[in-house]
């Protein structure tokens, strides 16, 4: 049985990982391989710290998308993988790896994972996940300083060089490849209901 794939994309904290969860907890996490885009930006262990501080971060350059794609084919082939572990802290891989195994769902996540055609072409169902952009600001700020240990200025920063120009070159366009726009995010239970719905009709389908 081919796997179902599944991609969440949208702008940084529009509610992506809060989607993703949602899905694993309804629909089953031993049934679901989940994948961040996040996991694969590239390694820079061979840069200073000062350099890694100046890479754009929100440019599908920073990201090693054919190595997820190799995965995803893995993945559909019955084959585990091995993905990368990436410290947010300093900025670049760690030398661990996550193993995943195949299972009948892979969902990915990621705020790029729609602007490249060979990954776009792997998911059976895209998803953009859209919210205003004070919130998801708002969020951004929150996850960067609790969870990568980043300052309030740094955040805002890097918002204003590249998180804000490259949203609107690159992520925002995507919105043309979904299947389903789902605005609010999470917090729109009527459209995480349908998804899951969906999801599940499919695997009952596939099985």
């Amino acid at each position: 049985m081919q796997p179902l794939v599944i991609g969440l994309a949208g702008g940084t904290g529009s509610g992506k990982t809060t989607i993703a969860r949602t899905i694993m907890e309804r629909v089953g996490r031993d049934r679901i391989a989940y994948i961040q885009h996040d996991a694969y930006y590239c390694d820079q262990s061979d840069m200073a710290l000062e350099q890694r501080l100046r890479v754009n971060y929100d440019h599908p350059a920073s990201l090693e998308t054919s190595l997820l794609v190799q995965h995803v084919h893995d993945l559909r082939a019955g084959r585990a993988v091995q993905i990368p572990v990436y410290d947010f802290a300093a900025f670049t891989r760690t030398d661990q790896t996550t193993r995943i195994e195949p299972h009948p769902v892979i969902l990915l996540e990621g705020i790029l994972l729609f602007v490249a055609a060979a990954l776009r072409s792997l998911i059976d169902i895209k998803i953009y996940v859209d919210a205003p952009a004070d919130l998801r600001f708002i969020r951004r700020l929150q996850r960067d300083l609790t969870e990568r240990q980043r300052t309030p200025e740094s955040v805002i920063r890097q918002y204003l060089e590249t998180v804000r120009p490259m949203h609107m070159e690159f992520v925002e366009p995507t919105k043309r490849f979904a299947d389903l726009i789902l605005p609010e995010g999470g917090f729109n239970t009527v459209g995480v209901d349908v998804i899951v719905a969906r999801v599940r009709a499919m695997l009952e389908t596939k099985g």
